[in-house]
């Protein structure tokens, strides 16, 4: 099977590419959070990062933003109905990295 440029499994990956949104998707699992909980929560992830991260997730349709109007601001990130149902592949391929972890090569995978 040929990975043709208008396949859905391509433009499903194409949403969550990248060393951080499954992550923070996965992370979102828990239920709603503020920026600071999921930076505590994910660990390695530079506020700039994740706040790009969320930004692109929520253009995507996968994370909800909710301000409060508090003072101070609060703003609140969770999960869309599509957010969570794409825990389900997300889920899966975590399995898959379990069972073939120690075949698989340490450090960054190489590009092509």
């Amino acid at each position: 099977m040929r990975f043709f440029a208008d396949c859905q499994a391509r433009v499903a990956a194409d949403l969550i590419s990248g060393r951080w949104p499954m992550v923070v998707l996965y992370a979102l699992a828990e239920g709603p959070a503020r920026p600071g909980e999921l930076r505590r929560q994910i660990g390695g992830i530079s506020q700039k990062v994740l706040t790009g991260t969320l930004r692109r997730l929520e253009h995507n349709g996968l994370v909800e933003r909710r301000r409060y109007a508090e003072a101070p601001p609060r703003v609140e990130y969770s999960l869309t109905t599509a957010g969570k149902d794409l825990l389900v592949p997300i889920r899966a391929l975590g399995d898959w990295a379990a069972v073939y972890a120690d075949q698989l090569p340490a450090g960054e995978p190489l590009g092509p």
